[in-house]
């Protein structure tokens, strides 16, 4: 069931594995005893428990201290995850690369498919438009039955849009546009009906946050959403927390998926541990839920058939290969997703910003000369260390991240090739790389601004309310 399960094999023999668990074990009680920052903590815990999944995918058996492997039978002879390799699930992004995560090897570990020019042909053929920047520079490069969407759509067979947020914070950074961004083309290039769910219950079982802080974000999230211009009438907006307490249907299905996902498996897939409450082990089935149409019987009339695209990214699709499983058990389509890279962090592409460091990234509420200075003082320049080396050998584009932000945020493709050859080159210095960007961020984030200053607390309402949208069922 859990890929990440079967593909955690690791090249280290059983022995060896079995001292890295123990080593970490001892790291974490120690850390633990000296009080130590709880994401120190939490980030140990973490790697402790992919050591452990990775033990027991390599010899069958659970990690018992003082019980080093004796015999054992490999499971499968799946791909191995090193020390080198990345690690990603919903809640921690690693790698060890400036260039960021591996994603060819993630298509594989997942089992998932890499979206290829054949494919970003076909979109184009049957929707009749250019395919977004992000589809033809690779920001969303991995899908899971995007073929069955496209002959949906030839076929005139109804589908619809299911995208979320988790809000965390009431500050979205830049990289929260990404999937939201998209998911609007899609919806302009399909015309169909989109719903976008906010898991503020998520937050308050994760974070150190109250019910009603929870709740605050995420209204004050779908404000930044409406404001990149979703149509009223074609999406409906709700938070987990409002909208479960009126909906049967969304309850019965959260039920239902409950029903046939077991404790085994949700650890395996997420790692979840014996002292995690049991509001975060059923919680998967909440954002599974949406997946399936008769969660919205007011927009879609209780049918029970529609199948859902989801765009994200890639870190959630443990979730929704949760979902894929499930889905033809309750006799429902499975959905099927687009998967977006990372957004790197300002300081690197090595780590997924964290919206509680406020000079990780580029925030929507950054003014334009705190724009230019973060971007002056923090962007990880792929620039060589004087100007002379720098016109002699030119700089890196793979782990500049003024490069990186500009391939997500210009959409000129010549004037970002032209950059690109410059840079490379050396004709053109970081400090001008730099400035090309803040020039396309600062009027983005103004104009971003300007339309969630129109956003009234009468328009959140009217987003956030469970009705029959523009479409017919």
């Amino acid at each position: 069931m859990s890929n990440r399960q079967n593909c955690d094999s690791g090249s280290l023999s059983p022995l060896e594995l079995y001292e890295r668990v123990t080593t970490q074990g001892d790291k974490v009680r120690s850390l633990k005893a000296a009080e130590a920052p709880k994401d120190e903590i939490d980030t140990a815990v973490k790697l402790l428990l992919s050591l452990k999944l990775m033990y027991k995918a390599t010899t069958g058996q659970d990690y018992k201290a003082g019980s080093p492997p004796t015999d054992f039978t490999p499971i499968n002879n799946a791909p191995a995850i090193t020390e080198d390799d990345d690690f990603v699930d919903p809640w921690t992004v690693q790698t060890s690369s400036a260039k960021g995560v591996d994603y060819d090897k993630l298509i594989v570990r997942f089992g998932s498919s890499k979206i290829d020019k054949e494919l970003i042909s076909r979109i184009e053929r049957v929707t009749g438009q250019k395919p977004h920047h992000f589809l033809r520079r690779g920001i969303f490069f991995s899908h899971r039955d995007m073929n069955q969407i496209l002959d949906a759509y030839e076929n005139k067979k109804p589908f619809y849009l299911y995208t979320g947020r988790g809000p965390s914070s009431e500050a979205l950074h830049v990289g929260h546009l990404i999937p939201f961004i998209f998911t609007k083309w899609l919806q302009e290039v399909f015309d169909i009906p989109l719903v976008i769910q906010l898991t503020d219950d998520e937050k308050y079982l994760w974070k150190d946050l109250t019910v009603e802080k929870a709740y605050e974000y995420a209204i004050e999230n779908a404000k930044d959403i409406i404001a990149c211009g979703f149509d009223i009438n074609k999406t409906f907006i709700f938070s987990d927390l409002d909208y479960l307490g009126m909906s049967p249907g969304f309850y019965k299905n959260i039920v239902k998926i409950q029903k046939h996902v077991t404790f085994n498996q949700v650890k395996g897939i997420f790692g979840f541990t014996d002292s995690d409450c049991i509001g975060k082990i059923s919680f998967p089935a909440i954002q599974a839920a949406p997946s399936f149409s008769s969660t919205f019987p007011q927009i879609f009339k209780g049918k029970e058939d529609i199948q859902c695209l989801i765009p994200c990214a890639i870190d959630q699709d443990p979730y929704f290969r949760m979902t894929r499983d499930v889905a033809p058990r309750l006799g429902y389509p499975k959905p099927a997703l687009l998967h977006s890279v990372f957004f790197p962090a300002l300081q690197g592409a090595q780590t997924k910003m964290s919206a509680s460091d406020p000079n990780s990234s580029i925030f929507l509420t950054d003014t334009p000369k705190q724009i230019k200075t973060k971007i002056n003082k923090h962007a990880f320049s792929g620039g060589k260390d004087t100007i002379e080396e720098h016109r002699k050998y030119g700089g890196n584009c793979d782990v500049d991240v003024s490069y990186m932000y500009l391939t997500f945020f210009l959409e000129d493709d010549d004037k970002l090739e032209q950059l690109k050859q410059a840079y490379t080159s050396g004709a053109l210095l970081t400090g001008e790389l730099k400035k090309a960007l803040i020039e396309t961020l600062q009027p983005l984030i103004a104009a971003h601004q300007e339309r969630r200053k129109q956003v009234t607390n009468e328009m959140v309402k009217q987003f956030m309310t469970p009705r029959k949208l523009a479409f017919e069922f």
